[in-house]
């Protein structure tokens, strides 16, 4: 699982922050930089073909690797392919193939989560399910350190296209484990005494409607929060890299500040998170996470009216930035948990958490623009202010809790 958990995380990076960087290092405009962030989009509507991915059995593979190793498989593949062939291609005269091939990366490594997630789930008996989780969380941070400070550090010492060559290679790491692994030997839910509606009705509608029967009036105000919480960095998270380089940091010091420092200020922020949690309950750590959110983006606004490449004032930045992003995806992922029916545990989290990311993604589509209408300080400043109604839901949220309503 932490071998899967590397092969998880390596084309998520790759696709996301490492990209913006690239382009930004190839000149490339940024409302052309901040549309790539539309790529993300395909990590938010996996649920779509999950299904099939459960039930469709891959010809030929399929018999000689079984149902999740064979899509495990076809997956990593349909991953490493891609990452070779962007190697060869050039923002400056090729922008629109690399925009076709990130869509792949990104589609097959949506396809890869839900394999090995019901992988994870299937592998084996419950009581072991949280080291199988722990296991595939340092996978996944560890490949994404590789993926964007390692393959940084290989684009400043060597090329953009040795980068993500090597980058190509890395996904040999989860080839070589899905060609080791068992199947699981899992029982197959079969759902053949309902026709196609009833099922359609109990799998698709069925976790719609027990939400909203459970939340009444106020569900439409809960889903705004899950879509709204996360919005401020969302935002700025497109325009990071293409700041950093603009302002004059080299690849090396962005590396080395915002990835390997930033690893561990993150990984302290998602531990107090934990504790927060778990000493306070789940209503002030949310407050305080709404807070931190909008409040860091404001540092970097710092940055840009300084206006040179301190190092000391990027590490400031980043413990702030970090340190909020750790903490609040433990809150929140505590709050998300404990919203779901214990009926459609699965179905519900994965849609709440594409609401999360997915309106927040599709306007940081449009950062490049407003980057490129105004400055970088305006931009900032109004990232910061995404936040505020993720603050005022946040007390709203806490408020209906404490009156004693339904999660």
């Amino acid at each position: 699982m932490l071998f899967l958990g590397f092969s998880a995380g390596l084309p998520f990076a790759l696709v996301a922050g490492t990209l913006t960087a690239w382009l930004a290092s190839s000149s490339a405009s940024m409302t052309d930089i901040g549309m790539f962030a539309w790529v993300g989009l395909l990590y938010s509507l996996k649920f779509l073909w999950a299904p099939l991915v459960d039930r469709l059995p891959i010809p030929v593979l399929g018999r000689l690797l079984g149902r999740r190793r064979s899509w495990m498989l076809l997956s990593q593949l349909g991953i490493a392919l891609p990452l070779y062939l962007m190697a060869s291609s050039d923002p400056a005269e090729g922008l629109t193939r690399i925009a076709l091939l990130s869509v792949a990366v990104a589609f097959f490594s949506a396809t890869q989560d839900i394999v090995i997630d019901a992988y994870r789930i299937e592998a084996v008996q419950q009581y072991v399910q949280g080291a199988m989780a722990a296991a595939y969380q340092l996978g996944y941070r560890v490949a994404m350190l590789v993926a964007v400070a390692g393959a940084l550090y290989i684009a400043d010492l060597g090329s953009w296209a040795l980068a993500y060559q090597s980058m190509a290679v890395l996904m040999a790491v989860g080839i070589v484990t899905t060609l080791f692994i068992a199947e699981p030997k899992q029982q197959l839910r079969i759902i053949a005494a309902a026709g196609p509606l009833e099922w359609f009705d109990d799998a698709v509608i069925g976790p719609f409607r027990e939400f909203f029967v459970r939340q009444g009036r106020s569900a439409l105000l809960v889903i705004a929060f899950i879509a709204l919480y996360r919005f401020s960095d969302l935002v700025l998270g497109v325009m990071a890299n293409p700041f950093y380089i603009d302002i004059g940091f080299s690849l090396s010091e962005i590396a080395t500040v915002t990835k390997v420092f930033g690893f561990i200020i993150t990984m302290l922020g998602a531990a107090l998170g934990g504790v927060s949690v778990a000493y306070f309950g789940i209503n002030r750590p949310l407050i305080w996470g709404a807070f931190m959110l909008a409040i860091t983006n404001l540092f970097f606004a710092g940055m840009a009216i300084h206006g040179e490449p301190d190092v000391s004032y990027l590490m400031v930045t980043i413990s702030a930035d970090n340190f909020a992003a750790g903490y609040t995806g433990t809150v929140f992922i505590a709050y998300l948990s404990g919203l779901t029916s214990a009926a459609y545990t699965a179905t519900q989290y994965a849609l709440f958490s594409s609401i999360m990311n997915f309106f927040g993604k599709l306007l940081s589509g449009f950062s490049g623009q407003i980057v490129a209408a105004t400055d970088w300080t305006v931009f900032f400043v109004y990232a910061s202010c995404m936040g505020i109604p993720a603050i005022l839901l946040s007390f709203w949220v806490v408020r209906r809790s404490a009156s004693g309503a339904k999660p």
